[in-house]
């Protein structure tokens, strides 16, 4: 049965610079493929241009798109100031002509509205509360616990004012899901902690890759060449390449000095090509196509320390068939084994002996790829996430008590 889907995002899914994005476009996709009609609600700080229209449009029934206000305007500094909501929920929220379009859209009938991100529900309260329409909320990390990747930038006078703003999102955390019908994570630890605040259980559509897209990929295992992919808008991002260069890559490089990394993805700093000269370090901006990049490599490091949920950077390394090294933040939400689909450690001496373990043995790193590739085939498939979200829609009619009131 074809399903009339009202799905909301506080981005465009377009590019794929981060792992939101590719989440997002990839369901849209199965979905699609799968007969389903959906319309898209945006609110984006990107304008949509001719590449992001030529590729949701032909997935959609209709493609609404609205700009988010400048995060320098008047009403986001008061918001964020003055308003009982969480920094990041104000930032998105007090949007009148983003409630107004949705008022519209939810006199219509819909089999499933989706929300994704509880720091994009504020414009979309009242009109629920008003039609007492069930909604899906998806929650891609368990934003109140992120402090860590979030603030731990700010200056330590601001302290203060970053655990007030946590104890806010806790509680509006909380808040949304208890509306929601159904709660949605995206790792099984996620969904534990998630289900502990709501008192029911939630279900878990995992995150994805396009395993036939990476399949032929053949990384170049006596390369000597390491790889890192990321989104740095994103702290912990930044974190796991300042931590790379200042203390990893020395180490690595004491030992083989032949040694080079490629770091790319988007919002490069322009800095870094200043702060970090040396010549085997080769950085690229977004590349909408990884596979020349993983092919070139032997290994894939990502030193993660902050962030939450799964992530997509380490799922499409292992589809590729890299071998992956990483701490345990950086494979959290996956069902692997260090010495098998990765290796690893917690510090960087760690980080760089497996490293080293792996360029000074390529069958071994080559074992280790196809481990990791075996795994990611079998559990995290798009297509696994997409029946997992099926799942989800077919048992929103009859939605559990929560525990919440």
């Amino acid at each position: 049965m074809s399903l009339r889907v009202l799905w909301v995002l506080p981005y465009l899914p377009w590019p794929t610079s981060s792992g939101g994005k590719t989440r997002q476009f990839h369901l849209l996709r199965a979905l699609a493929q799968a007969g389903h009609r959906i319309t898209l609600l945006v609110q984006s700080k990107t304008e949509l241009d001719d590449a992001a229209r030529q590729a949701l449009e032909p997935l959609l029934e209709q493609l609404i798109v609205l700009p988010r206000r400048s995060l320098r305007s008047p009403t986001t500094l008061l918001a964020v100031m003055a308003s009982p909501l969480p920094m990041l929920a104000s930032i998105n929220g007090y949007a009148p002509k983003l409630s107004r379009c949705f008022v519209d859209l939810l006199s219509q009938s819909w089999d499933v509205v989706q929300i994704e991100h509880s720091y994009s529900f504020q414009p979309y309260e009242q009109a629920l509360r008003q039609a007492a329409a069930p909604f899906i909320l998806t929650e891609h990390n368990v934003e109140s616990a992120l402090g860590g990747a979030i603030y731990d930038r700010f200056p330590t006078w601001l302290r203060p004012l970053v655990w007030i703003d946590q104890w806010r999102y806790r509680r509006w955390e909380r808040h949304v899901m208890c509306l929601a019908a159904q709660v949605v994570a995206v790792t099984e630890a996620d969904a534990r902690m998630l289900g502990n605040m709501t008192g029911r259980d939630v279900p878990v559509v995992v995150n994805g890759v396009d395993c036939a897209r990476y399949a032929q990929v053949s990384p170049t295992y006596d390369s000597e060449r390491l790889l890192f992919i990321g989104n740095y808008e994103y702290p912990p991002n930044v974190d796991a390449v300042e931590w790379t260069m200042d203390e990893v890559m020395p180490r690595v490089w004491q030992a083989r000095p032949g040694a080079r990394i490629t770091i790319a993805g988007n919002a490069l700093p322009a800095e870094w090509r200043q702060r970090w000269p040396d010549e085997r370090i080769e950085w690229h901006d977004f590349v909408p196509d990884l596979r020349d990049l993983q092919a070139q490599a032997a290994v894939f490091l990502a030193p993660l320390r902050t962030g939450g949920g799964s992530k997509l950077k380490v799922l499409e390394a292992m589809a590729a068939g890299l071998a992956v090294v990483t701490t345990a933040q950086g494979v959290s939400g996956l069902a692997v084994t260090a010495g098998i689909e990765y290796d690893g450690g917690e510090n960087a001496e760690a980080l760089a002996v497996a490293v080293l373990g792996q360029l000074s043995d390529p069958a071994a790193a080559a074992q280790m790829g196809r481990a990791g590739r075996t795994y990611v085939d079998r559990a995290h498939d798009w297509s696994v996430a997409a029946q997992q979200l099926l799942a989800v829609y077919e048992a929103i009619g009859s939605p559990e008590e929560s525990a919440c009131e």
